[in-house]
């Protein structure tokens, strides 16, 4: 399969993405591929300094004529979401990722996919556009910074660690975007809001069912870069059908579902005990709600069944009408779009995860959410609002791992010249957007201090869900506009 991935165009970068879809990369356990990458590039005769957190810069030579350019620093991150189906045997931890050559069912088009987990396109082809960058000797550039974080999926922690010593360079390309006709010059900010309850557990008395309710099928997606498509989210519709059924004595043993902050969560199931008639009615809720998504959202595979399940002990009645009242006023999807950029969101909020811990003869229930804007002010009022329900539903609240947007700056020198390469490399002018999902650019400019800086990258869709894939063709394209770029800013 190495061998048939390295036959596609361009084919240096192919040979370093199967490289890396090799090495798993989780997430906070990013010690394996940063090893590897430091072995390649320091192979190719480079020079690499690791900042204590994990960081990578790696430093490249400008080709013979071009010392006296300014710096250009090529960014992504080492990290990958993490998500499979659920009939995938698959463990992050110990494998890389199975690449697949196919065909994109519309259109025809060549694409490189997953099977049956995420890709990891996101962002190991924009690390392998640097990486081809750095090394092929046709590449005509000044010097080059490449500058590899650690953790961007879970936490940005990489970002986060950075100084202003940590690199030479003030202008920087970040390749992290997944639209290979736009340049991207803006993000929004976000941060992490956990609503916390111990529930106390009792054993199961008078209640004569148990019973598991599930849902999955679920197409799931990146939690910035999908919102705006009203996706279903596997948390919110779980809690829409215990919500659904008249049964004062439904009772939580446990709720989990989604897996990832960053991704609308697409399964999730909770096991129950409750009184009599309480699975008849439940059966009866979930095929109305399965019937009502189906209907009104793209999610034609949604599924939402109740199977059997043994549970001893569970959750009184009204701690768990208190759970699910917080689950239903959650807010989960687009909150405000842009008052002054058509089309873009500017505020939203993902119910993410709940997972359920035993406890001592209780259990923890935390539900996570990640909100995001481009306002300070609106993403203040939306963990106030989100705070505000938990605490009302008897939870206690943690926020944390805020990070600050990036704002447009349309007078950016590098973006007038990524441009005019666009414009002439293939004939049209590009999109020159915002991002409601989080880059790391806003950080780094926090971070190091003014920074100019534009991002690019080729047509990924997917990301964040097993349904990523990437354009083999859009691949070819933007490693051309990256040469060309490199070569007018050198």
């Amino acid at each position: 399969m190495a061998q048939s991935i390295e036959s596609l165009q361009p084919s240096l970068v192919w040979q370093i993405f199967a490289g890396m879809a090799a090495v798993p990369r989780p997430s906070k356990h990013e010690e394996r591929i940063r090893a590897h990458v430091k072995r390649f590039a320091e192979s190719k005769g480079l020079t690499v300094h690791e900042e204590q957190i994990g960081n990578l810069i790696i430093e490249a030579p400008a080709t013979t004529g071009h010392e006296s350019a300014p710096i250009t620093v090529l960014q992504g991150h080492l990290d990958m979401v993490c998500e499979k189906n659920s009939g995938t045997a698959h463990d992050f931890d110990k494998e890389g990722i199975k690449l697949l050559i196919d065909k994109e069912p519309k259109t025809g088009e060549p694409i490189v996919r997953a099977d049956g987990t995420t890709l990891g396109a996101d962002n190991g082809m924009g690390v392998a556009l640097a990486l081809a960058a750095a090394i092929d000797p046709a590449v005509v550039h000044g010097p080059l910074e490449i500058l590899l974080t650690i953790d961007e999926e879970a936490g940005m922690s990489g970002a986060k660690a950075l100084t202003p010593q940590s690199f030479k360079g003030r202008r920087m390309i970040n390749l992290d975007s997944e639209e290979d006709d736009a340049i991207y010059i803006g993000c929004a900010g976000g941060c992490d809001t956990n609503l916390n309850w111990r529930l106390g557990l009792s054993a199961k008395g008078n209640a004569a069912e148990s019973c598991r309710v599930i849902v999955d099928g679920l197409r799931g997606g990146h939690s910035g870069g999908d919102i705006h498509e009203g996706r279903g989210n596997a948390i919110k519709l779980l809690g829409r059908v215990l919500s659904r059924i008249d049964c004062d004595g439904l009772r939580i043993a446990s709720m989990v579902g989604g897996s990832k902050r960053n991704a609308i969560p697409r399964e999730a199931h909770a096991d129950l005990l409750g009184p009599g008639g309480m699975t008849a009615q439940l059966q009866k809720a979930a095929l109305a709600v399965e019937q009502e998504v189906k209907a009104d959202s793209f999610e034609s595979k949604v599924r939402i069944r109740v199977e059997k399940a043994e549970i001893d002990k569970a959750a009184s009645a009204g701690q768990s009408a208190a759970l699910l009242s917080a689950i239903a006023a959650l807010p989960s999807g687009v909150l405000g779009m842009h008052p002054k950029v058509p089309e873009l969101v500017q505020t939203s909020n993902n119910v993410s995860t709940v997972e359920t811990k035993s406890a001592d003869g209780s259990i923890d229930v935390v539900i996570g959410c990640l909100s995001r804007s481009s306002s300070g002010s609106r993403l203040d009022e939306t963990k106030r609002q989100l705070a505000a329900i938990g605490i009302l539903a008897g939870a206690t609240i943690e926020i944390g791992n805020e990070y600050p947007g990036w704002e447009p700056d349309l007078d950016s020198p590098t973006l007038a010249k990524c441009k005019s390469v666009y414009e002439r490399l293939f004939g049209n002018a590009p999109k020159v957007l915002a991002i409601h999902a989080g880059l790391e650019c806003g950080i780094i400019g926090q971070r190091v201090g003014k920074m100019d800086m534009v991002s690019f990258g080729p047509h990924i869709i997917g990301a964040h869900s097993p349904d990523e894939l990437v354009y083999v063709n859009s691949v070819e394209k933007s490693w051309k506009y990256l040469q060309a770029v490199l070569a007018e800013l050198a």
